[in-house]
């Protein structure tokens, strides 16, 4: 590669070379993460389908199965994927607008379906004289949707309406950003502990107890698994400093997807 001039650049041909190998490597982590976020959902609707007797909305066990099918779907899945939406390299480049709009609706979607989510085992334990929110599993998760909302709402009034200085955006953005990554942990406890719970109460049969590891227990255990893979793998990609969006008019050797461009 040449500069200006048509002199030979080092910078420009390391830059370029680096360039395509963060690209190859984050499509790469894409790839497996989008493969992952897939199979959390499958084996969740599997495990309910073929073990759990499958959906209904009518009180009994059947519309509790809605719960940890929603619940993956909008407080890991969707929320991973919604969180990385600025460290796609597209997202670096052209207006920042579109991509606020992305990242704040996904949220939304998610959020309502984690509201489903609630509404489906709230209403199965209204109609089963079940109490609420008595377990360690339930208060995790309530406590990750409560924070979601309030995360939401956060983003949504100060950086996606257009009143907030650049000032207060730049002392949020660091909160946004961890309070994210902690209510995807809280889902993700929430999930692992509401896996256990459910074999817990299922497998009481003296012949295929949990302790046996029976078929529905080894794949629930996997599922779990999923999750976890999941959202480590997530949580790496918000970690990785080179796969961030620069801030407006700053471009460093830590952003290399951008260099080409020069």
């Amino acid at each position: 590669m040449k500069g200006k001039g048509g002199a030979f650049s080092p910078r420009l041909f390391g830059g370029g070379l680096w360039s395509m190998m963060a690209m190859g490597q984050f499509y790469l982590f894409s790839l497996v993460l989008g493969t992952l976020g897939s199979l959390c959902v499958l084996f969740t609707v599997y495990w309910v389908q073929h073990w759990r007797g499958g959906f209904g909305w009518d009180g009994t066990n059947l519309m509790f199965n809605w719960h940890p099918v929603l619940m993956v779907t909008g407080m890991v899945v969707l929320y991973g994927a919604a969180s990385l939406v600025y460290r796609l390299p597209q997202s670096w480049v052209g207006p920042k607008l579109p991509w606020k709009l992305l990242h704040a609706v996904l949220h939304l979607v998610a959020f309502i379906l984690a509201v489903l989510g609630l509404v489906a085992v709230f209403n199965f334990h209204y109609h089963n004289r079940i109490s609420n929110l008595y377990s360690l599993h339930s208060w995790l998760g309530i406590t990750a949707v409560a924070l979601f909302a309030c995360q939401w709402l956060l983003g949504f009034t100060i950086f996606l309406l257009p009143w907030a200085s650049l000032s207060l955006r730049s002392l949020l953005k660091p909160i946004h950003v961890f309070s994210g990554a902690i209510i995807l942990s809280l889902s993700m406890a929430s999930v692992l502990s509401g896996i256990n719970e459910k074999l817990f109460f299922s497998l009481k049969n003296a012949t295929a107890p949990y302790s046996s590891l029976p078929p529905e227990a080894c794949f629930a255990n996997i599922t779990g698994m999923l999750v976890v893979a999941f959202v480590g793998i997530v949580l790496y990609i918000l970690l990785v400093s080179s796969w961030k969006r620069p801030e407006p008019g700053v471009l460093t050797d830590r952003q290399p997807l951008l260099h080409e461009g020069e």
